[in-house]
């Protein structure tokens, strides 16, 4: 039974959207409850009878907690938003279907950027870890063009002054280069637009490259390719939901060993599968049938013996070559009396006679 809980958060959490998009859509009287018109404030609970535009939101979808995570490398030339007015291509067009629910994203990359997008099917977890209270680190590999001269990266650790307000890098780390490029590791628990390039060119320096490699305790995998989506593994949910603060009722945790089941599950196969590549195939049924057949019809060699040559070869095929040339008149080695060539069995020599 879920307790009395404000509607546009439920609402977020049943992945229709984000909190604050609940709110606009309750102000502009798209929700109602028990058939009456729903207002800023209100509160849901098991039973009531929710809809959006007119249409049921199904309460197993309403009141039951389905929580999943996916991770996404995102590439450079793709919009974080559903859809773009200049026509670009979205993140959301190479996700999986949600299964029912929608997908959110945690934190946004811009245009330009690459690396780690996390999405949720949760309002709630995606609103946890994106607030700024929540304090999430958020870590990328940043190549630099340009000199960074002395008191540089104390100034971007101290803290700069924005058009919205200071901000700084928590730690930056040297990650080596050659040339005018030169590439850090810089971590920060904010998500502002554009934060990471504008501190840079605060300095006079202009960020070439920019890679979210780590998003609170998810990093980016190594093996997972640019325009690619995994399911994170449920030790990992589990951390993002530790660092979010949520409490998990008894639905989530029902999902939670599902989702456990389903990593095992996975597991099992790719170790099969790689069982396999390691292998020697095994031939098909048609191909061993042909094979088969094959060696039934081949002629079987004869056994090597005294005899001549062309007869060994003529041995198997029913007939010697003596026989197909036909008895020698007049010769010393004649058949016998009675018996022919051809009478005698394939591939062997006539017995010689003795005088």
């Amino acid at each position: 039974m879920l307790a009395r809980e404000r509607l546009h958060k439920v609402l977020a959490r049943a992945g229709l959207g984000s909190r604050r998009l609940m709110e606009a859509w309750i102000e502009a009287g798209r929700v109602s409850i028990n058939g009456r018109v729903a207002g800023l404030g209100d509160v849901v609970q098991t039973g009531d009878e929710v809809r959006v535009d007119g249409r049921l939101v199904p309460s197993e979808r309403l009141y039951r907690r389905v929580l999943r995570v996916i991770g996404y490398h995102k590439p450079a030339g793709k919009v974080c938003s559903r859809s773009d007015e200049q026509g670009r291509p979205t993140v959301y067009e190479d996700l999986p279907g949600a299964r029912g629910g929608r997908w959110l994203s945690i934190g946004r990359l811009d245009f330009n950027t690459t690396g780690l997008l996390l999405f949720t099917t949760d309002g709630e977890l995606a609103h946890r870890l994106m607030h700024p209270s929540s304090g999430v680190e958020r870590e990328y590999a940043v190549r630099v063009l340009g000199e960074v001269k002395s008191g540089v990266l104390e100034h971007l650790l101290a803290g700069v002054p924005l058009e919205d307000g200071v901000a700084r890098f928590d730690r930056i780390t040297d990650a080596g280069g050659d040339g005018a490029n030169h590439w850090y590791h810089v971590t920060l628990r904010e998500g502002r637009n554009r934060e990471v390039r504008r501190l840079w060119e605060s300095q006079g320096l202009k960020v070439s490259r920019l890679t979210r490699v780590r998003y609170g305790p998810v990093g980016l995998p190594r093996d997972q390719r640019a325009g690619r989506w995994w399911e994170l593994e449920p030790a990992e949910v589990d951390a993002l939901i530790a660092v979010a603060g949520i409490e998990l009722d008894e639905a989530a945790k029902r999902n939670k060993v599902k989702r456990e089941a389903a990593a095992g599950k996975r597991a099992r196969a790719g170790a099969r599968k790689q069982g396999r590549a390691t292998r020697r195939p095994a031939a098909s049924r048609s191909a061993r049938a042909r094979e088969e057949e094959w060696t039934s019809t081949r002629p079987r060699a004869s056994p090597k013996r005294h005899g001549h040559a062309a007869d060994q070869r003529a041995g198997g095929r029913g007939q010697s070559a003596a026989a197909a040339r036909g008895p020698a008149s007049g010769s010393s080695r004649a058949a016998g009396p009675g018996r022919t060539a051809a009478a005698r069995a394939p591939g062997r020599r006539p017995p010689r006679r003795g005088g």
